[in-house]
């Protein structure tokens, strides 16, 4: 099918950007948080039980992946805008939970149980997997040499998202947390409904893809320097009502700019097209060689590609089932559960572990929003810099995940250490790192399992996240700092986390050994797909 302006990959990424850039409201729950509490007469612990619902409803998209998964199938390479009916859910999700999550904040219906306003909070987190699941993969599909990159501006994208809302929030709605409930309703689902049919899988011809893959991670690291610069200023000085406009006007016109690239790119895409490859990660190696470089054979191969020592190509068939018997699925898992949720239950105590630590509500906020900035900076980094490492050192992604998890229990310990600055220096390794494995995830998943069943294998793995931060922040940091603060409701000093920190800092030393593991077992894969890219580029 020939390509139009409105019908091509540039656009669509261009169009998945801006929607990444506006569905990540599960990361703004601070903000909303007290006005459920104090409208619902909500306790702490019943506050945190509906956190975990958030936690989970972020996290398990494996019905997001299932339908792009179906979606594919029927549309198979076709540029017929397939992914739609994926973004058309989630943004269905996200309407009714936060919708109804407002109408009860605000009174205009009664306050409903529990159980029910768990599941309002689970339906309009979960919509996000929807955005995510047909972004990346969208995306990865469109951008198949350069895999890494194009993980890490989407998940880069979502990683900003909640600093994005929040200047909304600043400039429209400050000190009306209900109505940033209902902005949460309307906004995503009115992006991604009126962008849904701009994302397609679009077969394209091979201009420079890396030179214009490049100018939008320009554009990503320029609005995180942005959002940081405006976060710092937001803490030093009181913005009046025109400086929160003109920021926001800054901001919008940074996030137009991927729409400039998306026109440049095109119009030299249809000057100078050649024809597209076949990328080796996704569609196998020639059949004239695998035998020769990995001697293995499924459907060409003998064995079930991850049961093996050494890893053929990934089968673009294999299913979630499939990739479930094979140990490297469990690997991948586990290394999850230990960095993600090690990460995940860092950023979730960090206003405890402040207070603890002496940090005024200036320093404690400050470290809380410019987690949002390390994060991107993992999840942009982890994709960027791991193609680069890829392609041009011959290093596998797992060795790269090895080396965040391994960073990460360095961060860990410094900030159970208690030493002065302690909480700056350590937030920012584990935040980088934790972001970092949420681009490197996928990608592997994408090389070792194929792209068919992406969407609902990457997002199966994800649910190792909740499951690792719901271990450690409630059965080690939660029962540890109960029990240091010897039945009072607050615990002051180092010693409130520093035996947290240190099981934290072991459970992602244990990643760090799964994540070598993996490796190992993956490296001849690797080795294969390097020599590929290697007689291509001749």
């Amino acid at each position: 099918m020939a390509t139009t302006l409105m019908n091509n990959r540039w656009t669509s990424t261009a169009s998945s950007i801006w929607i990444q850039a506006t569905t990540g409201g599960s990361y703004a729950f601070s903000i909303y948080s007290p006005a459920l509490k104090s409208s619902q007469s909500y306790d702490q612990s019943t506050l945190d039980t509906i956190s975990v619902f958030k936690d989970i409803g972020a996290n398990a998209g494996v019905l997001s992946g299932l339908l792009y998964a179906a979606v594919l199938t029927r549309r198979r390479r076709c540029c017929l805008g397939g992914p739609w009916v994926v973004h058309a859910v989630g943004a269905a999700q996200c309407f009714v939970g936060y919708l109804f999550m407002w109408l009860a904040v605000v009174g205009f219906i009664a306050p409903p149980p529990v159980p029910v306003m768990c599941g309002f909070m689970f339906l309009a987190a979960h919509a996000q997997t929807f955005f995510n699941t047909a972004n990346v993969v969208t995306g990865v599909e469109n951008f198949h040499d350069y895999k890494g990159t194009i993980v890490g501006i989407m998940k880069g994208f979502l990683g900003l998202s909640g600093a994005i809302l929040i200047q909304v929030y600043q400039t429209f709605f400050k000190g009306s947390p209900s109505t940033f409930i209902l902005l949460l309703a309307f906004l995503p689902s009115i992006v991604s409904l009126s962008l849904m049919f701009l994302v397609r899988i679009c077969p394209g011809s091979k201009v420079d893809d890396k030179k214009y893959l490049n100018n939008y991670s320009i554009v990503a690291l320029t609005l995180a320097a942005y959002l940081m610069f405006i976060i710092i200023l937001e803490n030093i000085f009181v913005f009046p009502k025109w400086a929160h406009i003109v920021t926001l006007v800054g901001l919008l016109i940074l996030l137009s700019s991927p729409l400039k690239i998306s026109v440049e790119a095109f119009g030299k895409e249809n000057a100078d097209a050649l024809p597209a490859e076949r990328d080796p990660l996704v569609y196998g190696i020639d059949p004239n060689e695998p035998e020769k470089i990995l001697g293995q054979k499924y459907g060409g191969y003998d064995e079930l590609p991850g049961t093996s020592n050494e890893v053929p190509p990934a089968a673009e068939s294999m299913n979630l089932w499939a990739a479930m018997k094979s140990l490297n699925f469990w690997l991948l898992f586990v290394a999850m559960s230990c960095g993600m949720g090690s990460g995940l239950a860092t950023i979730n105590n960090m206003s405890q572990i402040g207070q603890s630590l002496g940090y005024d509500t200036v320093k404690i906020n400050s470290l809380v929003s410019l987690w949002s900035i390390w994060n991107f900076l993992g999840r942009f980094g982890g994709g960027y810099v791991s193609d680069i490492l890829l392609r041009g050192k011959g290093w596998p992604r797992p060795l790269l995940m090895a080396i965040t998890l391994a960073t990460m229990t360095a961060g860990h310990i410094t900030i159970g250490s208690g030493f002065s600055g302690n909480l700056y220096i350590g937030t920012v390794l584990v935040g980088i790192c934790y972001g970092a494995q949420w681009s490197l995830m996928p990608t592997i998943t994408s090389e070792i399992f194929g792209i068919l069943h992406m969407g609902t294998i990457f997002n199966t793995i994800a649910i190792a996240s909740p499951v690792g931060t719901y271990i450690l922040s409630v059965w080690v940091i939660g029962h540890i700092y109960d029990k240091e603060a010897g039945g009072g409701r607050s615990c002051y000093g180092v010693h409130c986390f520093m035996e947290s920190f240190v099981i934290l800092a072991f459970v992602s030393f244990l990643g760090f050994l799964v994540a070598l593991t993996l490796f190992f077992r993956t490296r001849a894969f690797y080795q294969s797909v390097v020599i590929k890219n290697l007689h291509r580029s001749v």
